[in-house]
């Protein structure tokens, strides 16, 4: 039997496959008696027969050309016990990453026995290093999905391959309470752990390390032996492979297991600990552990896990070492736990709490707080103060630039400070552990902050920012109603326009576009071809990150932003520029290149597209692919949502009708970006008035001096 024909998919893999929205596939099923039935699955989730969901799109002129990532896609699909599958196949992509470019391509053209034959040699060599099945089967039926997965890694990178591989792992384990830590942030609470002499540890540890995120950003500032533990096995060997292509250089050892009930690492002493625990977990092993000896500072609530973590966190911990943990809000003020957080702030084991915007990491409804630990040093002399910081006061825009100058602009000088610390009046403050100390203990920075700046502000300094900010309000509604006038958009036909559409997939095959990419460290950029690393300029040149493109700012990043060992690429002017991944709740952003900014180093995380401008308007470009229906229809991932940028669209349109569709999106871009700037100049005054009236500093409008 062909076991192909026996291949069920979902309605998001359709949506996949067909380069089109869920919501299209849904609307397919309703109005379309052809569409092919359910083959398995249930009434709310059903699956459907491959080869008919091919049949029938192709027949539509629905079926666009297969990517590698879809080719791989269905390959899994196809094979029994899939999910199974792509854990065995992680040590495989590790492999392949270690080959040479004429090894890689030869290698899935081998015959079935020899290809097999370097499949199990593989996964032999790799099963110390990566936490799965140590006794792996590969039969014949394996050797489809492993010559896609070969060819996969040689156009797209391992890094790559390694992301459709987990896709399929999360469908199986889901994870409840489990969720990446985006990168900023994981690069933010690993700048926390640099000493006063910008001295970054040696050895870190995540116990709760999910897909080694936090390890990998540990590793990028300097660490260079990595520790950690994941209960969910395919999230423990993702991390494993992850870390050794990000941090080749890098000792990596990685487990899997609970780190509360079974700590792999026990006895383990560390430089410093970083960890994201996992949420509203209350089955943590509160019974179980009552006894144990981690609990230095009293014994974890059952309702309290956080706080478990913490402990476990500093047990790990040379006196003086450092741990960073991402928190919920609720543990710094719930009742249960204001023992243990008494005595963390008394003994000097807990040195800041930093309160952030909400959507900085999931739950993204929630403002999660950052909790900096230090194992006291008994031949120290104990802190007397707490540093809190309220970096979702002024940060509403998860500017992460912004919000990582407002942590690291408090927390370096504290450290230096020795006690001497004065604080950012409403932002941070050294607070005295005595005013921690009372019945609730509770340490919310902004409650804290707040009652504390008032003895700071100025009042001639703030009338005159004041001042400053309204100017500069005035200026950003002049800049609005300017673009925004005679505004003259006419309708279309009867109905709107048809036209035809090549993917950027058929546009790079013809010449027409070209595209590049900053690949991290042990990845191919998605050409395959390496691309000359410019060294020598790396100090003197800007990169532009995520965040610019976002916020449409100047390039602010810098060599600290851009990865080791890798090609980076310099954008030219009229380059089209592209974030890679979706930020919930935000549309994708497009942005063209001035000549201002050519020669910059591209920051990670974004594509580049260079147009043949004799073919393609950059603007017509950067507009259509930066449409919400058409990103969506392009978008890979479940964890981290990526654009497939082989996959997006643009009409076919002549030169001259490109322009001018050009001209009206850069219109657009112009309107958005003024209306961005008198948002956050009319946020920022009211903000300045709101603290300086409350405070006492300001009179109303019109009330006259006191």
């Amino acid at each position: 039997m062909n076991q192909q024909a026996s291949a069920l998919v979902t309605a998001a893999d359709i949506s996949r496959l067909a380069g089109v929205t869920r919501a299209t596939v849904s609307n397919w099923r309703r109005r379309h008696p052809d569409f092919p039935t359910p083959a398995g699955g249930t009434d709310t989730s059903p699956t459907y027969n491959l080869d008919a969901v091919r049949a029938w799109l192709s027949a539509r002129g629905q079926l666009p050309e297969d990517t590698p990532a879809d080719r791989l896609r269905t390959t899994l699909r196809t094979h029994p016990g899939d999910g199974e599958l792509a854990l065995r196949l992680l040590p495989v992509v590790l492999a392949a990453a270690r080959l040479d470019r004429n090894e890689s391509e030869a290698l899935p053209e081998l015959r079935v026995d020899a290809l097999l034959r370097w499949v199990r040699s593989a996964a032999d060599d790799g099963a110390q290093d990566i936490p799965g099945p140590k006794e792996a089967a590969y039969g014949p039926e394996a050797a489809g999905p492993v010559r896609a997965l070969l060819r996969y890694v040689v156009t797209d990178g391992a890094e790559a391959a390694t992301d459709v591989l987990a896709e399929r792992l999360l469908e199986d384990t889901g994870g409840t309470g489990t969720y990446l830590t985006p990168r900023p942030l994981a690069d933010l609470m690993a700048r926390l752990l640099t000493d006063s002499a910008g001295a970054f540890p040696t050895s870190v540890l995540d116990p709760a390390c999910g897909t080694g995120s936090l390890l990998a950003a540990a590793a990028s500032a300097g660490a260079t032996e990595l520790r950690g533990q994941d209960v969910l096995i395919a999230q423990a060997a993702q991390a494993a492979v992850r870390l050794r292509l990000s941090a080749p250089e890098s000792a990596v050892t990685v487990r899997a297991g609970d780190s509360l009930r079974s700590d792999a690492f026990k006895g383990l002493t560390a430089d410093a600990v970083l960890c994201n625990p996992p949420y509203g977990v209350r089955d943590w092993g509160h019974e179980d552990l009552a006894y144990d000896q981690r609990w230095a500072y009293g014994v974890p609530p059952k309702g309290e896990p956080e706080l478990a973590w913490v402990q476990h966190s500093l047990a790990h911990l040379a006196p003086g070492g450092r741990a960073v943990l991402l928190m919920p809000p609720a543990v710094a003020e719930r009742t249960a736990g204001r023992r243990i957080r008494a005595q963390l702030v008394r003994d000097g084991a807990l040195r800041a709490v930093v309160s952030l915007p909400q959507g900085a990491a999931t739950p993204l409804h929630i403002g999660l707080h950052l909790w900096v630990l230090e194992r006291p040093d008994p031949q120290a002399e104990a802190p007397q103060t707490v540093l809190l910081v309220d970096a979702a006061a002024e940060n509403r825009d998860l500017d992460w630039a912004a919000i990582g100058d407002t942590v690291l602009s408090a927390w370096r000088p504290y450290l230096a400070a020795q006690g001497d610390f004065a604080g950012h009046p409403g932002v941070a403050d050294a607070v005295p552990i005595t005013d921690l100390l009372n019945e609730a203990v509770d340490l919310t920075p902004a409650r804290h902050i707040r009652m504390t700046s008032r003895e700071t502000l100025s009042p001639a300094l703030l009338a005159r920012q004041a001042s400053e900010l309204y100017d500069r309000l005035h200026q950003a509604a002049r800049d609005l109603t300017d673009l925004s006038a005679n505004a003259d958009w006419p309708p279309a036909d009867d109905s709107p326009r048809d036209w035809r559409t090549a993917t950027v997939a058929d546009l790079l095959r013809g010449g027409a576009l070209h595209l590049l990419h900053t690949a991290p460290a042990g990845r191919r950029p998605r050409s395959g071809q390496p691309l000359p690393r410019h060294d020598s300029e790396l100090g003197g040149r800007p990169a532009l990150t995520v965040a610019d493109v976002l916020e449409n700012r100047p390039a602010s990043g810098t060599e600290v932003d851009l990865p080791t060992g890798a090609p980076l690429p310099l954008i030219q002017t009229s380059d089209v520029l592209l974030t890679e991944t979706l930020r919930v709740g935000r549309p994708a952003v497009a942005r063209v290149v001035d000549l201002d900014e050519a020669g910059y180093f591209l920051g990670p995380h974004l594509l580049l597209f260079r147009p043949d401008q004799r073919r393609l308007d950059p603007w017509f470009v950067a507009g259509f692919l930066a449409t919400e229906q058409n990103v969506n229809a392009a978008a890979t991932g479940t964890s981290i949502v990526r654009v497939d940028p082989r996959r997006l669209r643009v009409p076919l349109l002549p030169l001259a009708e490109q322009q001018r569709y050009g001209s009206a999106f850069r219109r657009l871009h112009e309107l958005r970006t003024a209306a961005r700037r008198a948002d956050q100049a009319a946020e920022d005054v009211t903000r300045l008035l709101s603290t300086g009236l409350a405070g006492g500093a300001l009179l109303p409008d019109g009330h006259g001096s006191a």
